[in-house]
């Protein structure tokens, strides 16, 4: 981890705070002044923002100062940090900066020597020295004043500032102030200094928020080393709350999980506590037993004292910012750290004294927590207090609970809870009602449900030790289906001999209740292990069903029918199938079914080309998914499809979005290749720099013992992928011809396309005089013939399938019309980015053609660049200066229409130079500046100069 001074080099979430600081520079070097307030908690980057702003001007004609307010209050040093700004001068620049005044300076700096006589009657006199020497230094060159800390500042110093921007009013001066939020109680001096300042025109407050989620997994990233693992995510972020300084602290501990508060931190949240008075603190203790978020009747129930005693309590916590009043009529921690640290620094006895009187409060009325969360407390509380025995009990009539909530992850806490008190009470099964191996199934299955892969191995193999397969068939097929899902998710193995005992169980359990739907399960299993007995399973499912009588086990037969049908059926024949069974599923309510079906609705409508269809089947069902509580299993593959149904419409960052949510809820095992597939293309093609470590996480998992077909073919295609992004022709070549020899690369036709398409970019690159050395030419030659003949037995169905076998006989043969003909498919097809991919190719097969080359180039690169993919631009551009062709972007032909004078106006816009300044430079009336200025903006299609700059820099105007 790389630290300066304590906190991370790296600025994260910044880009809108960041923007509104250039702009406002922008506009001081116009002649505007302008003063931001930048405000936030302590710990949220101020610092790091305001660092990050200025360093970005090295090398800029822009004059910084920073002085530093102290933590000395209205008795401290007036004008502090003016005469810390002060002195960096005179370092910088020498006396002569003050041209003969040093002594009137002398008041701020008692190094210049004896003051002047002038007394403190005559303070405005300073302030009018102060206010002329910033205007005689902005008017050199644009001058930054930074005062940080403004919520130490004495009054004096305050003073000068508002005098500066009511009075002085520098041209070209930019005042940018730091000062936390959280230090200002209600009768703190800074309230009305900010809010009379506000009024002034040209002063804007800029408040720094906690990072989200995704800001803190960046923010880990940077500081790990690494992609930061989901839980750790979850656990910093609900720790930290989006602190950057928490984070930065947690992640420096020595624990890789960042569960540890390192002991530096922890002093420094309690020494905050110790400067409260001994009955604050008190009440603070009882707050932080009770969580993060407490009602005040609870608090005042548990803490045992009359209400002006507690109120005088909380009132000075509040006070202090340690908690602040929650909407709902209680009260908040402000940081969940604070809390944390409070509650560990419990004694023993107070700790178990304190939880006990939690859970007989809530006992006794439940209503003093938020609705239904009720036994969750007790359970947490009674345990928490080391009453085993009502800890027991709790626990189960919380995970019941959690289940009628679908909430099957905080249920499979709970259930481990009580297996774990199991032991430790002897009346356990007298005092639940259930015996052990009941609550090992229920555990096991709820553990499926949560996506704990590990733990359901675990507990599905303890419940079939325990369990007599002879005396109960169907509980016995039950685990092992799921014990064979779970050994094909975890990469263990492919299941079939847990799957084939579960079938000979089920033959002999005719009449039991749940054999239909294990049959189902069954059927599926078998479609991709052993598909002869595939129809002969499905017949008797049918019959089971028609025998039930059973609308919602026919509509998860018929789900089952159209999962199987993907395997060896066209998907055009399989959709009406699965069209019927969502329909059904839908009329019933059945919001699991459902999700499960739309699953394959929407994977079925992508291998179709209907990609808008399959990206809304896919949405529609994520919210079932999350009502049912699979979030982390079906919902991860329905928001994949989502994403992968974006990105063929060209909507990458709708679908980055989407597969962040995927990321989020930590898929297990093989689970997460869907999104994890999908992003590092996307990262890939957008030239991410973070694109190795997603791309190392997904092709990691093909050393597990099984790996499904598909899967293999999309980490193998990553892995050419990886090696093309670098130049690499021979671990392309290598890769690619493992990839296209996999034996079950004809199994699955719409990934077997994607892939020799992949692998014939392959062979191109081999075949390049520079990038292709290194790999053997007779190996190269192989592959394009196994491609070939490949491709020959490949089904040539949907648009997809046509557009890439078009690609493959184009890339194989060289031959321009072939490329024309491919580009033509991905044009129908529809797919943005594998048309531009298609149109650079087709322009190099043109090369003899100049503007059919130019034009297939300046298409690809708006495409690329409207999807940001960076490295396909470059490929064009590239292309276009190998081929001597100008590509007429729209910024091309923009440059190209702007006179000579007019580029020289718009080099000196794009350095933020007024309209009195272009004419004074270039020899005009101030006039004609405007007009030119005027002329730019119409000719670039911009609404203003700052989007006329940014042209400017984009066609390296500025560099000439």
């Amino acid at each position: 981890m790389t630290t300066v001074s304590g906190h991370s080099e790296i600025l994260v979430a910044r880009e809108g705070e960041l923007a509104t600081l250039r702009d406002a520079l922008r506009r001081v070097r116009g002649g505007e002044p302008a003063v931001l307030l930048v405000g936030g908690e302590a710990g949220v980057g101020k610092t790091r923002l305001v660092e990050e702003f200025t360093r970005g001007l090295a090398g800029e004609p822009v004059r910084v100062l920073t002085g530093q307010c102290l933590e000395l209050g209205e008795e401290g040093l007036p004008f502090a940090p003016f005469a810390a700004a002060l002195r960096e001068l005179v370092r910088g620049e020498g006396r002569e900066v003050f041209e003969g005044r040093e002594a009137d300076f002398a008041r701020l700096l008692p190094e210049l020597g004896p003051p002047s006589a002038f007394g403190e009657a005559h303070r405005g006199l300073l302030f009018e020295l102060v206010g002329s020497l910033v205007a005689r230094l902005s008017a050199q060159r644009p001058l930054l004043l930074v005062l940080e800390d403004l919520h130490w500042a004495d009054r004096s110093t305050r003073d000068l500032i508002g005098f500066l921007v009511r009075s002085a009013r520098a041209p070209r001066l930019m005042l940018l102030a730091t000062y936390r939020t959280d230090e200002l109680h209600r009768g703190h001096p800074l309230r009305p200094f900010v809010a009379e300042l506000e009024r002034v025109r040209g002063v804007q407050r800029v408040e720094i928020d906690r990072l989200d989620r995704e800001g803190t997994a960046e923010l880990l990233g940077h500081l790990l080393g690494g992609e930061p693992e989901p839980q750790t995510v979850d656990v910093v972020t609900r720790r930290a709350q989006g602190i950057p300084f928490f984070i930065e602290q947690l992640a420096a501990s020595a624990d890789p999980a960042c569960a540890d508060i390192p002991e530096t931190l922890r002093d420094l949240l309690l020494s905050r506590v110790d400067q409260l008075p001994e009955a604050a603190q008190r009440m603070l203790r009882v707050a932080a037993v009770g969580g993060t978020r407490i009602g005040h009747e609870l608090i005042a129930q548990v803490a045992g004292v009359d209400e002006i005693t507690c109120e005088s309590a909380l009132r000075v916590v509040v006070a202090a910012q340690m908690i602040v009043f929650d909407p709902d009529g209680g009260y908040e921690f402000r940081h969940a750290l604070v809390r944390e640290a409070v509650h560990d620094d419990l004694l023993p006895g107070e700790h178990a004294r304190l939880h006990a009187r939690y859970a007989e409060a809530i006992e006794a009325d439940p209503q003093l927590v938020p609705a239904g969360r009720a036994p969750a407390e007790i359970a947490h509380h009674w345990h928490a207090a080391n009453n085993h025995p009502r800890a027991l009990v709790a626990a189960k009539r919380a995970a019941d609970e959690a289940c009628r909530r679908f909430a099957y992850a905080e249920q499979a806490r709970l259930l481990d809870r009580v297996l774990e008190l199991w032991e430790q009470v002897p009346q356990a099964a007298e005092l639940l009602g259930t015996c052990h191996l009941d609550l090992l199934e229920e555990t096991a299955l709820v553990a499926i449900d949560s996506g704990e892969l590990h733990r359901a191995l675990s507990l599905t193999r303890a419940a079939l030790g325990d369990l007599d397969a002879t005396a109960e068939p169907v509980r016995a097929a039950r685990l092992l289906v799921r014990r064979a899902k779970l050994l094909r998710t975890a990469g263990k193995s492919d299941g079939f001999a847990e799957t084939k005992e579960a079938y000979r169980l089920l033959t002999e359990a005719t009449d039991e209740p749940g054999r239909t739907g294990l049959l189902g399960e069954v059927a599926y299993l078998f479609a991709s292990m052993d598909g002869d007995e595939v129809q002969r399973i499905w017949e008797q499912v049918r019959a089971a069903v028609d025998q039930l009588g059973d609308a919602s086990a026919r509509v998860y037969a018929e789900i089952t029918k159209g999962q199987i049908c993907a395997g060896w059926m066209p998907a055009a024949d399989g959709l009406p199938v699965l069209l019927t069974a969502v329909e059904q599923a839908r009329a019933c309510g059945d919001d699991q079914a459902l999700s499960h079906g739309l699953v394959n609705v929407s994977d079925v409508l992508f291998e179709l080309g209907r990609y808008a269809e399959s990206a809304a089947a896919a949405a529609e069902g994520v919210p079932h998914a999350m009502r049912y509580g699979v979030s982390r299993t079906t919902g991860v593959y329905l928001l994949a499809n989502q994403a992968e149904a974006l990105m063929a419409l060209g909507r990458w960052d709708e679908a980055d979005a989407r597969l962040a949510e995927a990321g989020r809820q930590d898929p297990p095992g093989l689970m997460a290749l869907p999104w994890l597939r999908l992003r590092a293309r996307l990262r890939l093609a957008r030239g991410h720099a973070r694109a190795e470590q997603v791309l190392t996480r997904a092709t990691g998992m093909l050393g597990k013992p099984y790996v499904p077909c598909e899967k293999r073919l999309w980490m193998l295609e990553l892995r050419i992928l990886a090696a093309l992004a670098t130049g690499d022709a021979p671990a392309a070549v290598t890769t690619a011809r493992i990839a296209v020899g996999d034996g079950g690369l004809l199994d699955r036709p719409r990934y077997a396309w994607q892939l020799l398409t992949t692998a014939c970019r392959a062979v191109a690159l081999a075949r390049e005089p520079g990038p292709g050395q290194g790999a053997s030419v007779d190996a190269v030659e192989q592959l394009a013939e196994r491609i070939g003949a490949a491709a020959e037995r490949l089904p040539r169905r949907y648009p997809a399938e046509l557009a890439a076998a078009a690609q493959v006989e184009a890339e194989l043969s060289g031959d321009a019309e072939r490329w024309t003909a491919a580009v033509a498919a991905w044009r129908a097809d529809g797919q943005p980015f594998e048309l531009a991919m298609a149109l650079v190719r087709s322009a190099e097969a043109h090369a003899s053609d100049r503007p059919a080359a130019a034009a297939a180039l300046a298409e690809a690169t708006t495409i690329a660049a409207g999807l940001g993919a960076a490295p396909l631009v470059e490929q064009a551009e590239t292309l276009a200066r190998r081929l001597g062709v100008r590509p007429a972007t729209a910024e091309r032909a923009a440059e190209e229409v702007l006179t000579a004078r007019e580029r020289e106006v718009l080099r000196l816009v794009a350095e933020g130079r007024s309209n009195g300044q272009i004419a004074q430079r270039l020899f005009i009336s101030p006039k004609t500046a405007s007009v030119h200025v005027s002329r730019i903006i119409a000719k670039l299609e911009v609404t203003n100069r700052v989007e006329a700059a940014a042209v400017a820099r984009r066609l390296h105007l500025i560099d000439d």
